[in-house]
């Protein structure tokens, strides 16, 4: 559930609902996703969530794919563990494990949605379901940390730290005890990492001491400040300033890990605490109230601190000329639909002239015109959208670009096959396509091990970036509809060819074109293919633009959509009027995608032009 979904559609709509509703709503949602087959990759996929291996570190003898990890706050009953895992986290928190079941009230924000408040006790499961649901989760690929809840006595504690001791990779415990029982629990988790759990306003001498003597304790974490309603805890979202001070004051005496827990609200939180000496971060309410984008926010930012300038990978060109002569065959075909429409060999094939073709009916040849305007408007706005990702990511090594110029651009080429099937091949197309193979095949050996991930200048939740959650909303369905109409323009052509609006306009059936010249419905089922073909292409690359390259200060990505989608809609909209064919059902979805065009362009442009 990326942000964009988030905090446009489903936090405002699920907040109407009880916290608990909401929450496990989401969580066995994103739980279900996971659990298909190859879920787990589509969520990681969809979100590029993947954090740099730049960002690895290793802690305890663990070896952490970046250090932000989710408290286990978020997610007491462990319905969507799963997903957790693959949102950006290094690590998951489990717990404060119990006994016995605790079913108690649910965190809730308060009036000014500044602070959230959790019940005195924290719900659980209980032991027996929380053993159940770690079983399930086997294989895990994070590590687990299980905090193990306040008992009363060391042997109710050892013995839940012996019942969990196969399942967590480290444990932390909240209650203080003396140095012989911290031996006993280290006994009985075999060795494994174990920290002690401390409120940041009871850092005191003892703590001091405990973190300065590292034999038998392996790190500390320091919780946010709760604050007694009389009716719970209430947690203020950011609390970094207090909590950054009492990190500094322990790592002046020692040396010892330290993870904080909670009080992070947007990157710069978290990027404050890294410098104050934390090792690692785990989430609590700030990613409930700024949203599941956090984690990955927080990674881009740690990697733009931690790369002074992005490295230049060679073969960048070679996809960038790939966008260029699919501009110049686009601008080729414009031209060719502005003049004369029909090739000599389509007059050929058809053993019709284009003024013979016009005497039988000029709506025919308008109806071709249109199918030719689009198709090669599609290939022009392609061409850019292709050099931009090849000059701005791939040039860079971006992961995300070169995966998005790949499967637009084989999906493109399989196009050609939907031509084969009509008995009528377009030489023009043909040729152009065996210019472009090379250039995208060269490109592709040159980029396809390009692994690098992009940094972000995006600090704060800021205005701008809440409102370009709505731009990159409207960029990402305008995306989705632009390939989905292009998977429905190809089926028509492969089957009936025509919809009722386009007889209408023709004022044909296909019988009767079929009996004029029976070669004709071949060379319009073709075009229609080139068009849906074209259109799957660049609605991928738009959505994949969408998908991954929302960053803040990226004017380029902005750009691209502007003038990658101008060419389209204008070729698109302005030849139905140059025809007339104005039927309003049949424009209706490219004024729907112009108005999505224009509002994510609205929405998103403070956002990409930040300094």
């Amino acid at each position: 559930m990326p942000d964009w979904t988030y905090h446009t559609m489903f936090e405002p709509a699920l907040s109407r609902l009880p916290a608990k509703t909401g929450r496990e709503f989401i969580h066995k949602g994103m739980h279900r996703i996971a659990s298909i087959p190859g879920g787990s990759k589509l969520i990681q996929y969809l979100g590029h969530t993947v954090p740099a291996k730049q960002l690895e570190t290793e802690i305890f003898g663990l070896k952490i794919a970046n250090p932000v990890g989710l408290s286990g706050k978020i997610d007491p009953l462990l319905s969507g563990t799963k997903a957790f895992s693959h949102l950006g986290m290094g690590f998951i928190e489990i717990g404060p494990v119990s006994w016995e079941p605790v079913e108690t009230g649910s965190p809730a924000f308060s009036d000014s949605k500044d602070n959230l408040v959790f019940p005195y006790h924290l719900e659980s499961p209980g032991l027996k379901q929380t053993i159940d649901h770690l079983d399930k989760l086997k294989p895990f690929n994070k590590p687990i940390f299980i905090r193990v809840g306040k008992n009363g006595s060391f042997e109710q504690t050892r013995s839940l730290l012996d019942k969990l001791s196969a399942y967590g990779d480290a444990f932390i415990i909240e209650e203080p005890f003396g140095e012989e029982q911290w031996q006993s629990f280290k006994k009985v988790i075999n060795g494994k990492p174990m920290l002690c759990a401390h409120s940041v306003h009871r850092i005191d001498a003892a703590v001091m001491e405990l973190a300065a003597n590292e034999t038998y304790i392996d790190g500390i974490v320091i919780e946010e400040h709760g604050i007694d309603t009389g009716e719970g805890m209430e947690y203020a979202l950011d609390q970094t300033l207090l909590l950054a001070e009492q990190v500094s004051s322990i790592r002046q005496h020692s040396t010892i890990p330290i993870i904080v827990s909670g009080g992070i609200a947007e990157p710069k939180d978290a990027l404050a605490l890294y410098e104050a000496g934390a090792d690692l971060v785990m989430l609590s309410g700030g990613y409930v109230r700024t949203g599941p984008g956090l984690p990955k926010r927080i990674n881009e930012g740690l990697l733009d601190q931690r790369i002074a300038s992005p490295p230049v990978y060679d073969g960048w060109i070679w996809h960038w000329l790939f966008g260029l002569f699919m501009f110049l065959g686009g601008a080729v075909a414009m031209l060719v639909s502005m003049t004369i429409v029909l090739m000599p060999y389509d007059e050929a094939f058809l053993n019709l002239s284009r003024e013979e073709l016009m005497a039988i009916n000029p709506n025919i040849y308008y109806f071709m015109q249109h199918d030719r305007m689009t198709v090669a408007g599609a290939m022009v706005s392609g061409g850019i959208l292709y050099m931009q990702l090849a000059r701005h990511g791939v040039r860079y090594g971006l992961e995300w670009a070169k995966r998005a110029i790949h499967i637009a651009g084989v999906l493109g080429f399989l196009g050609i096959l939907l031509f084969i099937g009509f008995g009528y091949f377009d030489w023009l197309h043909g040729i152009l396509w065996l210019v472009l193979l090379p250039f995208f095949w060269k490109g592709y050996q040159a980029s396809k091990n390009h692994s690098e991930h992009s940094p972000s200048r995006n600090r704060t939740n800021h205005l701008a970036w809440k409102r370009s959650l709505w731009g990159q909303l409207a960029f990402v369905a305008l995306g989705f509809a632009l390939a989905a109409a292009g998977l429905v323009i190809s089926t028509i052509g492969v089957n009936g060819v025509f919809v009722q609006t386009d007889i209408a306009f023709i004022c044909m059936s296909p019988e009767q074109i079929a009996s004029i010249n029976e070669r004709l419905i071949p060379v319009i089922a073709h075009d229609r293919a080139g068009l849906g073909s074209a259109l799957v292409s660049v609605g991928l690359l738009v959505l994949m633009l969408a998908l991954w390259g929302f960053q803040e200060g990226q004017r380029w990505v902005w750009y691209t959509f502007l003038f990658g989608g101008l060419p389209a809609f204008g070729a698109a909209i302005i030849i139905h009027y140059v025809i007339g064919y104005t039927n309003f059902i049949h424009i209706l979805p490219a004024y729907v995608a112009l108005v999505l065009f224009a509002s994510g362009l609205a929405l998103s442009k403070k956002f990409f032009f930040i300094k």
